[in-house]
């Protein structure tokens, strides 16, 4: 199984291709799936995964088509995206699934993403494969293939400031009651060092909002999550 820097890696060397001629649909990722003519966003996310030999849940064009395999398939995601996923589109005014492309990388409000069929006058039919930066607004989901996990795509939190800020204050009533414990290098306890990974932040929060950590909150004095 690939990694999820190898399609990236693929899909970056792409960048600024063009279909030609201008407005034709037509491009080396149509032809290499059959139905070259066609609006091809889809079309390039398939080549590139298949370059890379990342399988996806059914071999379509079809953005609806993808979404509804990975969702059958247990591999579609509607939050925290990460480098890879294969996210899914609804523009104002289109069909509710209407473009596709490769998540980059994360922003506080969105994804970067390499897309194929884009442009600045035509988000989904704009002719070349661009780097575009998404809103979260727009993003139906995503289909998570199965990568093989990298070391360096593991994200660590190395204080309570770097928890993004929707789990924050959670982390920070944990590490008050003593359920998280820093290094001791901040007498305030906001500067010590945690080193948390995402997913070890996503469990705590998970556990907190069950109600697992609720007696030794009440011990302390703290308001309990349920």
């Amino acid at each position: 199984m690939a990694a999820a820097s190898d399609i990236l890696n693929i899909a970056r060397a792409e960048l600024w291709n063009a279909e030609s001629p201008v407005g034709s649909n037509c491009t080396k990722y149509g032809k290499w799936y059959g139905l070259d003519g066609n609006p091809w966003c889809m079309m390039f996310v398939q080549w590139c995964c298949a370059q890379a030999g990342v399988a996806l849940p059914m071999r379509t064009a079809s953005c609806g088509a993808l979404m509804r395999a990975a969702q059958a398939a247990g591999c579609w995601v509607t939050g925290d995206y990460c480098p890879g996923d294969v996210v899914i589109y609804d523009f104002p005014g289109g069909s509710a699934t209407d473009h596709t492309g490769i998540v980059e990388s994360v922003t506080a409000s969105g994804v970067i993403a390499i897309e194929g069929n884009t442009g600045a006058g035509n988000d989904a039919n704009g002719g070349q494969v661009q780097r575009r930066t998404r809103s979260n607004s727009l993003i139906v989901g995503a289909v998570r293939p199965a990568y093989d996990i990298e070391e360096e795509q593991v994200v660590t939190y190395e204080k309570l400031a770097n928890v993004p800020e929707k789990f924050r204050p959670i982390i920070d009533k944990l590490m008050t009651a003593g359920i998280i414990q820093g290094d001791g290098s901040d007498p305030t306890g906001n500067g010590d060092i945690i080193n948390l990974t995402h997913e070890q932040v996503r469990t705590l929060v998970f556990i907190y909002r069950g109600g697992g950590f609720d007696r030794k909150l009440e011990a302390v004095g703290l308001e309990t999550a349920v």
